[in-house]
């Protein structure tokens, strides 16, 4: 039963098996069929297609034939005609040779013709000229037996004597104009030099070495002296002056070679009685003040003297110089009122000779402006001018009139004109004095011997030249080696320098520190 029943059911298995077989070889049957129906319609497609691209190829490759050919042809045409252009050119050109030739033979016949008549000519001409030669030789021979003289010695004869009339009528007029020009050149001299001064006379006031401070009181001598010396040493170190406190009622006198130390000093002690400080903080900051206020007043006294002579185009640098001659004497005379006399003399002297007056005025107001700072620069003082000129631009007249206002051998019109203002201004009576310009000279020296040393800071002559006193660093100079300084300072100015009486060299060495609370 077992058996049966597992037969049958295999039998089931085997025919369900095989009916579904069946079925799948159906289904796939038929999809072969339609697989090889849809391939056998792509292949005729593409049949068609590959038949008309095949026969548009062929169209287009005709298309493309027929247009090179056809650009071929027209090049070929092209080429055909300009070839036939050329030849024709070529041909045109070849008749104009052959008519050029032609002209050229019949212009060749033609310059020998002339050229046979030029030279038939010239034989002409040459024996003219040989019966001309004949002649003038015949004729020199003939004169040559009357006279008795070689035409060599008669030519020499006519010309010496010539020659000697000629050298004397020269002379004779050479010395009559030499004349005229001496007595009119000294008379036109005089006159113009006479105008000149008539036209510029400038008041004349001599300068002191010391200037005098009133007090309100005697009482205020006290408080500028202050407690052990110290507010004047203060002052006296600040401004390089001498203060002078004696028993004359009412005044102070500052004494100093420089003008302008003088009228720092004046100036310093004026404003701390009128301020009420006095000690020496407030000194060194109203020094200090002044400094800055001379400054501008410097510059605006340059400026008004270039306005006053009507000058323009100055540095500025160079204007505040002019200003800073106001505190600069020579031989006793003020250097600004000086050199706008000489300005105003060189512009008279120009116009006269007809010379341009701004530029001579200008190398007038500059012919010392070397003076004003030749306390603090090596060198003479035109030799300075000079080089301050050079530096700021000027016109090249003013640097040769400045450089060579003193010297022997002027080499402008313009260097004359300053040298003979220069001589005029000075020459006037009680214009200068010559032994004010000794003691500064004096003063200067023993100055600028102290300041030569290493370390020193400043250093001023006071006492009219009985005392220098040198301020050192203290950062270079300890107490042992100002001590040592003092004497070798000493030592050179024996050496060197010539001046009555004694000469005391004070070195001054001072530290100071500061510190600030906050």
């Amino acid at each position: 039963m077992n058996l049966i029943l597992i037969l049958s059911c295999l039998g089931s298995l085997l025919g369900g098996f095989l009916i579904f077989w069946l079925a799948s070889r159906s289904n796939l049957i038929k999809d072969v069929s339609k697989l090889k129906e849809e391939s056998e319609n792509i292949i005729s497609i593409a049949k068609n297609r590959a038949f008309k691209l095949g026969k548009e190829n062929e169209k287009k490759a005709k298309q493309f034939k027929d247009n090179q050919m056809k650009k071929v042809k027209e090049e070929v045409s092209s080429i055909k005609k300009e070839a036939a252009g050329k030849v024709k050119e070529a041909e045109e050109k070849e008749v104009a040779l052959k008519e050029m030739h032609l002209e050229i033979t019949k212009s060749e016949a033609r310059l020998e013709v002339k050229e046979k008549n030029c030279s038939e000519l010239e034989k002409k001409y040459l024996s003219k000229e040989n019966e001309l030669e004949l002649i003038l030789e015949d004729a020199k021979t003939k004169i040559e037996s009357i006279s008795g003289l070689t035409r060599e010695e008669a030519r020499d004869e006519l010309v010496a004597s010539v020659e000697d009339e000629a050298k004397i009528i020269s002379a004779r007029k050479i010395k009559e104009i030499d004349n005229n020009l001496h007595q009119d050149a000294e008379r036109k001299a005089k006159n113009i030099i006479a105008m000149a001064i008539q036209k510029y006379a400038a008041s004349y006031t001599s300068e002191k070495t010391s200037t005098v401070v009133t007090l309100p009181s005697d009482d205020m001598k006290g408080r500028i002296i202050g407690r052990e010396g110290r507010n004047i040493r203060t002052i006296e170190l600040r401004t390089g002056v001498d203060i002078i406190i004696d028993d004359t009622p009412g005044i102070v006198t500052v004494s100093s070679h420089n003008p302008l130390r003088r009228e720092i000093a004046g100036r310093a002690i004026k404003m701390l009685l009128d301020d009420g400080r006095v000690h020496p903080g407030r000194i060194e900051e109203i020094v200090d003040e002044i400094e800055s206020k001379l400054s501008e007043e410097l510059q605006k006294l340059g400026q008004d003297a270039i306005l006053e002579l009507g000058l323009s185009n100055m540095h500025p640098d160079l204007v505040k110089l002019v200003g800073r001659m106001k505190y600069r004497t020579s031989y006793s005379q003020n250097i600004l009122d000086h050199s706008l006399e000489v300005a105003q003399l060189c512009g008279v002297l120009a116009g006269e000779l007809g010379l341009d007056p701004k530029m001579a005025k200008r190398a007038g107001l500059l012919h010392d402006i070397g003076k004003a700072v030749d306390h603090d620069m090596e060198g003479s003082h035109d030799q300075i001018g000079a080089d301050l000129v050079k530096k700021f631009n000027e016109p090249k007249e003013v640097i040769e009139a400045v450089e060579l206002s003193h010297s022997d051998n002027p080499s402008s019109l313009y260097c004359l004109l300053v040298q003979a203002a220069d001589a005029i201004s000075a020459a006037r009576p009680g214009a200068r004095k010559e032994s004010y310009e000794s003691y500064v000279k004096r003063v200067t020296e023993l100055e600028d011997i102290a300041s030569s040393f290493n370390g020193v800071d400043k250093c001023f002559a006071i006492q009219a030249g009985r005392e220098v006193r040198v301020m050192v660093h203290s950062d270079k100079i300890n107490d042992d080696e100002a001590t040592v300084l003092s004497h070798e300072i000493a030592k050179k100015i024996e050496d060197e320098v010539s001046y009555p009486g004694n000469v005391k060299i004070t070195v001054v060495r001072e530290v100071r520190t500061s510190a600030i609370a906050n």
